[in-house]
């Protein structure tokens, strides 16, 4: 079994705090970023901060522009970022992210012989993304294990999301106590150049509700606070 891991990191908070349970459990963690057209660069720049004050073992940032398809808030422009909670599936969902952005973390892997893939998925204190429950990760893991050279030949891979039932407060319990330090990371889905949250998007909203659950001050750099 290998000691290597794939882990995909955002720049945000869930995905630090599924770095930090990859280390802990000894993982020799290589993370993945995606360039993909994003409205803003700074959390980009909070997950290379991110990545190398966890000392991992290499950083790659894919690029790629799904802002061509466009179809969410989040790669066109056009679209508002909604600051009100929305019912359904909310304009901010990226059309096929998390199996675009795994099917790439997939093809790492292999090349770097890992057989476990973390990313930071959460199906309780979320927005409504089907790419984001239990049942979605458990099929695109089975697909992996169909389609690679290394499932066929046996050596299995793993999709591991360790924060897909945990609230946002848990989350942020669990990685205070490995030492995450939040201040570095960007969550917000329209955050300044400077990398300041606008407190008011759905990203937002769930990260200041899980510091008040977690009882833990929160450091986010917020515009109105700066």
């Amino acid at each position: 079994m290998s000691d290597k891991a794939v882990v995909l990191v955002s720049g945000g908070l869930d995905s630090s705090t599924v770095l930090a349970l990859a280390l802990q459990q000894g993982y020799r963690c290589y993370t993945l970023s995606f360039d993909y057209g994003q409205r803003h660069r700074s959390e980009l720049e909070a997950a290379m901060r991110v990545s190398e004050l966890m000392k991992v073992q290499e950083h790659k940032i894919v690029r790629l522009d799904l802002g061509t398809i466009g179809g969410s808030a989040l790669t066109d422009t056009t679209i508002d970022v909604p600051e009100q909670e929305t019912a359904g599936i909310p304009v901010t969902y990226v059309p096929a992210r998390n199996t675009v952005f795994l099917s790439i973390a997939l093809g790492w892997a292999e090349v770097l012989e890992a057989d476990t893939i973390f990313l930071g998925v959460n199906a309780v204190d979320y927005s409504g993304y089907p790419d984001c429950r239990p049942e979605y990760i458990s099929s695109f893991e089975a697909m992996a294990n169909l389609a690679t050279r290394a499932g066929v030949e046996g050596s299995k891979l793993s999709i591991q999301a360790p924060l897909i039932d945990m609230t946002k407060g848990e989350i942020i319990s669990a990685g205070a106590a490995l030492g995450v330090d939040y201040s570095q990371t960007v969550s917000c889905y329209q955050a300044s150049l400077e990398g300041l949250a606008c407190g008011k998007c759905d990203s937002c909203r769930l990260r200041i509700e899980g510091f008040n659950q977690a009882g833990i001050p929160d450091p986010t750099r917020y515009k109105n606070s700066a």
